[in-house]
């Protein structure tokens, strides 16, 4: 007897010498072995409570704000610092009593401080479909506004859990795009585009530096130990270059005339729908990197773009860079974007430094540039 499948009954055919005989039978009756029940229901139940934790979680994230927004309203409006302080402390005293520990003193201040960060009720309600309120407890500190709404966005599109966003937060990713270059009006069309589109930028992608701590190079090494480094802690480095990212080939091969020519490292970017080449150098950018890169992607422009895809970007990966250099050559227009990497990990605070510094000087060569 042979059993075939389809889409709406299952058909039982039986073969005798003298006639064919077809048997329907309703998919529903077939029975299924025990093992696959259960894990049929097992997935069933799984699913549903994760729908239920999505829709509480946003709910009291929701509700977070309501408080926090009643009470800065009707509360702390007051001028008498004392007397909202007071009042705070009386409501959190009875709310405390009757709903538990999620009503503190401390965590009434953090709804608070949540309505204030936050002031637009429809943005909350839209992010609070990913982020839960512990994302929004670790994303309410920052201090710029851009900040908030750049992981706030990045958090939701990516998808992030609370110990990844914790680890963006400190690993300084906003100061290490290239947004964070440009002035507060480009940035909050970008940051709008990406809210209200899902439009992802190679600048809201890129970065620099990379930190590539996890590579544990020596004091002494070669692009090829680098590569090989990479290949070894590819997820550690997909992680680092960002949410996206998928690695194609290792010293990809492309013919022109009677030379062979390898690039370093080839990924897909599947949000920006874009091959990305990336080449690894040892020294500091120099004016004939950016020839070198040019031929990558017009190669790969012409080889290796399918439908749909957009041309493809590439990143020049150097142990340092001069500003005026990538400034004169204008990388970006050409889609190649220039970045340092560093493979030991900087205190923070001097790489904090360090960005502010650059994100100055990026802001004044463009401000300068639209003054001429």
């Amino acid at each position: 007897m042979r059993t075939r499948f389809a889409n709406k009954k299952t058909l039982i055919k039986a073969r005798p010498a003298s006639r064919k005989i077809v048997v329907a039978v309703p998919r529903q009756l077939v029975k299924s072995s025990p093992k696959a029940l259960l894990a049929d229901i097992r997935d069933l139940i799984l699913a549903a409570r994760e729908g239920v934790a999505r829709t509480v979680n946003a709910g009291l994230t929701l509700l977070y704000w309501e408080v926090g927004n009643r009470i800065r309203v009707d509360v702390l409006k007051e001028k008498r610092a004392g007397y909202g302080e007071e009042i705070v402390q009386t409501l959190s005293a009875q709310l405390e009593t009757e709903f538990g520990r999620g009503f503190s003193r401390r965590n009434l201040f953090n709804m608070v401080a949540f309505a204030e960060a936050f002031s637009d009720r429809k943005i909350v309600q839209t992010l609070s479909a990913q982020l839960g309120w512990s994302h929004f407890k670790e994303i309410i500190p920052q201090q710029d506004e851009l900040k908030r709404d750049f992981y706030a966005e990045m958090c939701r599109m990516e998808r992030w859990n609370v110990r990844t966003l914790r680890k963006k937060i400190s690993g300084l990713l906003f100061e290490r795009t290239a947004i964070s270059k440009k002035p507060d009006k480009l940035i909050r069309k970008e940051l709008k585009a990406m809210r209200d589109e899902d439009q992802l930028t190679p600048d809201l992608v890129f970065r620099d530096p990379y930190v590539l701590d996890f590579l544990k190079l020596k004091d002494t090494y070669s692009e090829g130990d680098i590569e090989a480094a990479i290949l070894r802690e590819i997820e550690s480095f997909i992680l680092e270059l960002g949410d996206g990212f998928c690695f194609i080939a290792r010293q990809k091969r492309m013919q022109i005339d009677d030379r062979d020519y390898h690039l370093d490292l080839l990924f897909y970017h599947r949000k920006l729908r874009r091959l990305v080449a990336i080449d690894l150098k040892l020294e500091e950018f120099d004016a004939a990197d950016k020839g070198q890169m040019e031929l990558y992607l017009n190669w790969l422009k012409k080889h290796e773009l399918v439908l749909n895809e957009a041309p493809p970007l590439g990143i020049i990966l150097c142990a340092g860079k001069r500003q005026e250099h990538v400034q004169l050559l204008g990388l970006e227009r050409d889609g190649i974007h220039v970045a340092s990497y560093v493979t030991k990990l900087i205190p923070k605070k001097q790489l904090e430094r360090k960005l502010h510094q650059a994100v100055r000087l990026a802001r004044a060569r463009l401000e300068e540039g639209k003054n001429l």
